[in-house]
């Protein structure tokens, strides 16, 4: 398929609500989701959203394998998610620093939801359930958050930790997710 370019903070469709995929197991998504696929292993991301690729729908993918941007990360099974809908399981958040794709060279301290439930359906309308934790549980919200018109910057509470990557980290050689 193609690796398609990636919007970054500032294009419109980032700060849509997405519309719901109506139609399962069509050409036309097996595309989409094929170009997400093949874009976010460009990047080596740990997931993307359609709307990061200009299709306002609600479509996301993401996976964390043996991956040199996150070496210490757990490993999250490759999964394609549409129609999510999430739902936290507690009350506890932690805060973690997170990149984006969208937000090129930045990085952000962001409070996610410690334990999660999401929901939605596969390529082919199967149905998807799931109770997750840790880096697991920050992928999803993180990617669901660009279906609700969400970037990472939005949801930072303290701007004083929110900077330039080589800024925060001397050093460190990190890559956006």
């Amino acid at each position: 398929m193609a690796v398609r370019p990636v919007r970054k903070m500032g294009d419109p469709v980032l700060l849509q609500v997405a519309a719901p995929v109506t139609e399962f197991g069509t050409p036309e998504l097996a595309e989409l989701l094929a170009d997400m696929m093949d874009t976010m292993a460009a990047e080596n991301g740990a997931g993307i959203a359609a709307p990061q690729i200009g299709v306002s729908l609600q479509v996301v993918i993401f996976g964390v394998g043996k991956n040199p941007r996150y070496p210490d990360a757990e490993e999250v099974a490759f999964t394609e998610l549409i129609n999510p809908v999430l739902t936290p399981l507690t009350d506890e958040q932690q805060e973690g620093w997170e990149g984006c794709l969208s937000v090129p060279g930045m990085r952000g301290l962001v409070p996610r939801y410690t334990k999660i439930r999401y929901q939605g359906r596969d390529r082919d309308g199967g149905v998807i359930d799931r109770t997750v934790e840790g880096f697991h549980a920050i992928v999803v919200q993180h990617e669901v958050d660009h279906l609700l018109g969400k970037l990472y910057p939005m949801r930072i509470r303290d701007l004083s930790r929110f900077g330039f990557s080589d800024v925060l980290f001397p050093g460190q050689d990190l890559q956006d997710d």
